[in-house]
């Protein structure tokens, strides 16, 4: 290799977002390790980034999606996208529940722990029982998705952060948009245009402080839990994190072989967000560039724009394998054998349950507790009694030692779960620009300077 290759190469890899972001983690950790009341103090960096970015993901989710509508030959393809999409959706976030079931039933982490319910401390985790529905059902939960989602004005959904909110104010303001004349509809598109341009301005420069964020991020982890609490329930993380590659590289590899796309170059294309929402175990705090990034890549922005934020409600694919790898790990626990219907059964809840979860850290471990709830009645004659009784709800405590750990493994999981789930549904209702799509993924580096500038 010359030495001017050798140089290009070291340049581009300083340019790189992605370098700067694990050179962050590195300094973070050291920090955690070497003075933990600064690296304490100093998560007040990473709150902020998130929050920045939560202010921008309303307005670009609405900007993008009105754009995507209106830019549509006619409304029809509105609907075979979010129908595409729904069916996805269902059939993805089904496989990653069988797999996280499948897999702790083989690997078996919870095999002789032999814990007993009688010597849990409830007061650890009062705070996520407070917040979970003692009586929760699949109907409730539907029914409180379906309320949730209609505003009751038109500036709470962006203050709140509610993006199912924003989503349907969006839908709603395109379709009138949609029935507007050409001329009019012309006009107004190019007032969103400006607006969209100006919102992703905002968000590139947010992103520059992207590897302070995850600097942050890692450094009070580090301090506040300690390096040797990698190392409490350790083969339980090593299951979910074996299962959620599986899902990642197998199951989505899979999907995307069959689209014709290689899974490690699209993964390599997603890596900067993946690196950031690893740091901050926050999915949503990739949404906004991912968005971007998708839309650039040659994904249609209605595509884009109605994918990934229903997504992040309703396709929270590693969520599911957390769940699922949670609740059976518990059973084995505490001695609990499930029988297949038992099992059936558990997977029939998580598949309703696991939509109240949104791509926020703590969301899963409250879910989680609901949904022992709501499995509270299951009769375990083996056990000798009902669920509720031989594992309560308390029983999710054992595993706060562990969940920060993995929050950033769902986190990161759920962002490529989403961001394959925008890539099939654009290619199933043909919504996508191969030749801009496959120079992108070929050419991640060339296609992030070319796309900032």
């Amino acid at each position: 290799m010359s030495p001017f290759i050798a140089k290009e190469k070291c340049k581009n890899i300083f340019k790189s977002l992605a370098f700067w972001v694990i050179l962050g983690i590195i300094l973070g950790i050291i920090l955690g390790c070497v003075h933990k009341e600064l690296a304490l103090s100093v998560k007040v960096g990473v709150d902020y980034f998130i929050h920045a970015l939560k202010i921008l993901i309303g307005p670009i989710i609405f900007v993008t999606i009105i754009l995507g509508i209106i830019s549509l030959d006619n409304l029809k393809k509105v609907g075979s996208i979010g129908l595409k999409a729904v069916i996805y959706f269902e059939l993805v976030s089904t496989l990653a529940l069988t797999v996280g079931i499948f897999i702790t039933n083989v690997l078996k982490p919870g095999a002789n722990m032999n814990l007993d319910p009688n010597e849990i401390d409830s007061k650890s985790v009062e705070q996520y029982l407070t917040k979970s529905n003692a009586d929760i059902s699949a109907s409730s939960e539907i029914i409180h998705i379906l309320k949730d989602a209609i505003p009751t004005d038109i500036i709470s959904p962006f203050t709140e952060g509610k993006t199912l909110q924003v989503l349907v104010l969006a839908i709603l303001t395109a379709l009138v948009i949609s029935l507007m004349k050409n001329e009019d509809k012309q006009n107004i598109q190019k007032v969103f245009e400006v607006v969209q341009n100006f919102v992703f301005k905002i968000l590139q420069i947010i992103m520059y402080f992207s590897p302070v964020a995850a600097f942050c991020a890692m450094a009070f982890l580090i301090a506040q839990y300690g390096l040797n609490s990698l190392l409490n329930l350790g083969y339980l993380l090593l299951v979910m994190l074996f299962a959620c590659l599986v899902f990642i590289f197998g199951i989505l590899g899979i999907i995307c072989y069959l689209a014709r796309v290689n899974i490690f170059k699209f993964m390599r294309f997603i890596a900067a967000e993946v690196l950031i929402v690893f740091a901050t175990s926050s999915s949503e705090s990739a949404l906004a560039p991912l968005m971007k990034k998708l839309e650039k890549a040659g994904i249609s922005k209605a595509t884009v724009g109605l994918v990934l934020p229903t997504g992040y409600s309703f396709n929270l694919d590693c969520t599911n394998i957390y769940l699922s790898v949670c609740l059976i790990f518990l059973a084995q626990a505490f001695g609990v054998n499930l029988s297949l219907s038992h099992e059936l059964s558990i997977l029939l809840v998580l598949m309703i349950a696991s939509k109240g979860a949104v791509g926020v850290t703590g969301s899963g471990f409250i879910v989680l507790g609901s949904t022992l709830a709501a499995l509270g009645g299951m009769q375990i004659e083996e056990a000798g009694g009902t669920l509720a009784e031989v594992l309560p709800i308390t029983a999710i405590s054992i595993l706060l030692g562990v969940d920060k750990f993995m929050s950033e493994m769902r986190a990161v999981g759920n962002l490529c779960g989403n961001s394959v789930a925008a890539l099939i549904v654009g290619i199933w209702d043909k919504q996508i620009d191969w030749e801009k799509f496959n120079y992108a993924i070929n050419h991640p580096e060339k296609f992030r300077n070319e796309a900032l500038n």
